[in-house]
């Protein structure tokens, strides 16, 4: 496929990528020999394990997006397809590049902006409970924080991105520079202060800009209207009733605690040449609420049929809220608006689909479903390109085996 057609294709089907960039003292680490994007890892190659009970032309078609890894764009990939149309699952890959041992199918990663959901849905709850109110103003819940010059932002453009709040700063404008910064601690009160000391992107429910900021600022939200840790609310009113054993929120930890298959990320090294690097232990408090927490596929699959079906944020108006698109544009590219509260919507195969990606360096993942849940799709895919600007190929051909084609 041409280059300009692959990055077009990757735009149409991008549900959603973390934003801002995981800016976390330098420690050792494993390298790997250096490889251009185009020249596969030299570790041995492993068949694809699969488990099918969907249509043989979808098994093939999910079976040869995942084939042939390790290779330059991922070195594993764990997908979990299910709903009334069939199930399928599979994994290809290495678990790691050291030992070469096949990917474990039910290994935890980085699931990223996937967080935003579980975020959105607790925000959604308490609104469902009239302890929240959508259209009241963010700083009315946080005065001290949110300043008088983001008083017109409410709750529910918080969560569908039509806040206008920019970005906070963070150290570094490259992935080596990030790295060196792995380690560091995000405290989420500085983050919300360094992006509302600036001057707004534009007049709240204007446009959409997808940014991590407000799902920090609804973290917040949680935890003052709560009395209690996001991480303890999301936990009480999400995982424990859900059964959600493999998913947590690592905190200050920059490790991934349990089985998982390590993430590599292609980057200068210290010689000055171009090559993989270890980055499974990196830590995420930039992304808190937005962006940090570890799951596997069989978790996030009983989630996604749980929130579709209504087991976790009530049917009716509030769960709308995550199904319906503001009627704005994107602030940079002009598009309508692709993001709900929590879900985005992409039409691919002739039909909606509505989900969330996520990217932590060395790791992509995303949940998708159609609204009658009768496709529901999980991947985790370990990319060398995972915050690229670009789609990762191999997370690519997967979303099109599952839906097909956009439009």
């Amino acid at each position: 496929m041409r280059r300009t057609t692959r990055t077009l294709l990757a735009a149409a089907l991008v549900l959603g990528v973390a934003a801002g960039p995981a800016v976390l003292p330098a420690a050792a680490s494993t390298v790997f020999a250096p490889s251009t994007p185009s020249t596969p890892s030299t570790a041995s190659v492993k068949d694809v394990s699969a488990r099918s009970k969907a249509d043989p032309a979808l098994a093939a078609a999910l079976e040869a997006a995942i084939a042939g890894l390790p290779s330059a764009d991922a070195t594993a990939a764990l997908v979990r397809v299910g709903g009334t149309e069939g199930v399928w699952r599979g994994s290809s890959g290495v678990r790691d590049l050291t030992t070469d041992r096949a990917a474990d199918p039910n290994g935890r990663f980085r699931a990223g902006s996937v967080t935003k959901v579980f975020t959105a849905a607790v925000v959604l709850q308490l609104a469902a409970e009239g302890r929240v109110d959508l259209d009241r103003s963010a700083r009315s819940y946080l005065p001290e924080l949110i300043p008088a010059s983001y008083e017109g932002v409410t709750v529910r453009q918080l969560l569908n991105h039509t806040h206008g709040i920019p970005a906070a700063d963070f150290p570094g404008t490259t992935v080596e520079e990030w790295y060196a910064n792995r380690f560091r601690i995000h405290d989420p009160e500085e983050m919300v202060r360094s992006a509302t000391a600036k001057e707004p992107e534009f007049a709240p429910g204007e446009r959409q800009h997808y940014l991590n900021i407000g799902y920090t600022i609804a973290g917040l939200l949680v935890e003052r209207v709560t009395g209690d840790s996001y991480e303890n609310q999301v936990a009480r009113r999400v995982l424990k009733p859900l059964g959600l054993r493999d998913t947590y929120f690592p905190g200050t930890d920059p490790r991934i605690v349990g089985p998982h298959n390590h993430g590599y990320q292609r980057m200068k090294l210290d010689d000055g040449t171009t090559g993989l690097r270890d980055v499974t232990v990196w830590g995420v408090t930039d992304g808190w609420a937005a962006g940090d927490i570890v799951s596997t596929t069989a978790d996030l699959e009983r989630f996604t049929k749980a929130l579709f079906r209504g087991r976790i944020v009530p049917r009716g108006p509030v769960l709308e809220e995550m199904f319906t698109l503001p009627r704005v544009t994107d602030f940079e590219s002009g598009d309508p608006a692709a993001y709900a509260a929590g879900l985005a919507m992409k039409k691919l195969g002739g039909r909606e689909v509505w989900g969330k990606t996520g990217g932590r360096w060395g790791y992509n993942a995303a949940v998708a479903s159609t609204r009658d849940g009768s496709r529901t799709l999980v991947y985790s895919v370990n990319s060398t390109d995972a915050k690229g600007q670009d789609m990762n190929n191999v997370a690519l051909n997967i979303m099109v085996a599952a839906y097909g084609m956009p439009g």
